[in-house]
């Protein structure tokens, strides 16, 4: 990572719009399964209903937010999505009342807010295309931060009102809604234009026909959704173990602020890591699943907070590894095709988290916390699998989609 006086302006400004976005996100995301679960006193595996209602939401958003994103044009998808997730966000405190209410709008929620992030992504990566790689990186950094900032907030929030968070949220994401209409309309517009297709070449690639190339993203995105399943854990699995042995709901939010300041301590390792045994995206995404791997096991072998945080910082590096790792493959090989891929294969491995909670709220009330930790490393083994397919069926294709079609 370079210094951030070494980027221009127009990209401290994105930076910090990211940040206070993702710092509003991170007051409500990692509360939602203690608030199903304590506030409206339903179960374990209806609060995994609940997030696996909102993430169905965001497998539609991102799968939207990729088609789109020539059709609409880039301002008028972020900023409506953004706007759109705020007035969700707004109508949590009503929708409360009335349980089946309270499933539609999380629903909503996780639509827009997906529908907003592949746009984002391919934005960047056509706006800088030259440092699109390091770009990545550091938005993902940039947010994590803001993630660390909401969770240090969100346990103390949770024990003033939960709404609170909700609200708080809403706001931060009108705020970058507001961002985003000032910011497109103030950039020139060549840097997107060019990557506006022409009606005929859109009738030449359709939908169909660019989904047709599988190697491009098919396993890479079935490894995302295994891994998914199994990050399900912290939710539906640390997340009640921890009120269930009576600990501080704030322990709960320690371990989303040490994933956040990780993320950014931790580079000057993993940049270690990538130049020892990682140096490409496609063995990143391998290196990734390992790591995920390791920290599950930890959960299943330690069931302390100690073992909780060894696991946590584990799973951080495997997240530093495949969080930037894969928009930067996609925006490399794809080309001007980059935001379909980006939201097929975010959809796909958004899967995972409609899977995973039913799945691990079943267990968590069967059997507690065991079963969920062994569940997590079988789909950590099969991660890595499938990475390992994606990195041999892309290993002589430089550029795939181009090739292909």
């Amino acid at each position: 990572m370079k210094f951030l006086q070494d980027y221009p302006r127009e990209i401290k400004v994105f930076l910090i719009a990211s940040l206070v976005n993702a710092t509003g996100s991170a007051l409500m995301w990692p509360l939602v399964t203690m608030y199903v679960f304590e506030e409206l006193g339903r179960s374990m595996q209806e609060a995994g209903i609940v997030i696996a209602i909102q993430s169905l939401g965001g497998i539609a958003g991102q799968l939207l937010g990729g088609s789109l994103y020539h059709k609409l044009g880039v301002k008028r998808l972020i900023v409506g999505a953004l706007a759109m997730n705020a007035l969700a966000l707004f109508a949590l405190p009503v929708s409360s009342s009335n349980w089946y209410l309270f499933m539609v709008v999380m629903g909503l929620v996780g639509l827009f807010n997906s529908m907003a992030q592949p746009a984002i992504q391919a934005f960047v990566g056509f706006r800088f295309s030259e440092r699109r790689g390091e770009l990545f990186n550091i938005i993902y950094v940039a947010n994590n931060i803001g993630v660390a900032l909401g969770t240090i907030l969100s346990g103390f929030l949770a024990d003033i009102s939960y709404m609170l968070s909700f609200v708080m949220n809403g706001l931060t994401s009108a705020i970058f809604a507001v961002f985003f209409l000032i910011y497109l309309r103030t950039i020139t517009s060549a840097p997107v234009q060019e990557h506006m297709p022409n009606r005929a070449r859109t009738r030449e690639q359709s939908g169909w026909r660019l989904a047709g190339n599988a190697r491009l993203y098919l396993y890479m995105s079935l490894g995302t959704m295994f891994l998914l399943i199994g990050n399900s854990v912290w939710n539906t699995g640390v997340s009640p173990f921890i009120i269930s042995e009576g600990w501080s709901k704030s322990l709960y939010s320690f371990l989303w602020t040490l994933n956040g300041i990780l993320i950014f301590a931790a580079q000057p390792l993993v940049s270690l890591i990538k130049r020892w045994f990682a140096g490409t995206s496609t063995s990143q995404m391998t290196a990734s699943a390992v790591f995920y791997l390791s920290g599950y096991a930890v959960i299943l072998l330690m069931p302390s907070y100690t073992g909780m945080v060894l696991a946590m910082t584990l799973a951080t590096l495997g997240e530093m590894l495949i969080s930037p790792a894969t928009p930067a493959f996609i925006a490399d090989a794809a080309g001007r095709n980059a935001p379909f891929y980006m939201g097929l294969s975010g959809g796909i491995g958004a899967a995972g988290r409609v899977i995973g909670p039913a799945l691990m709220g079943g267990l968590f009330d069967r059997g507690g916390l065991a079963p969920t930790g062994w569940l997590a490393c079988a789909m950590a083994v099969l991660a890595v699998g499938f990475f390992i397919i994606h990195a041999y069926a892309n290993r002589s294709a430089r550029n795939p989609v181009q090739n292909a079609v």
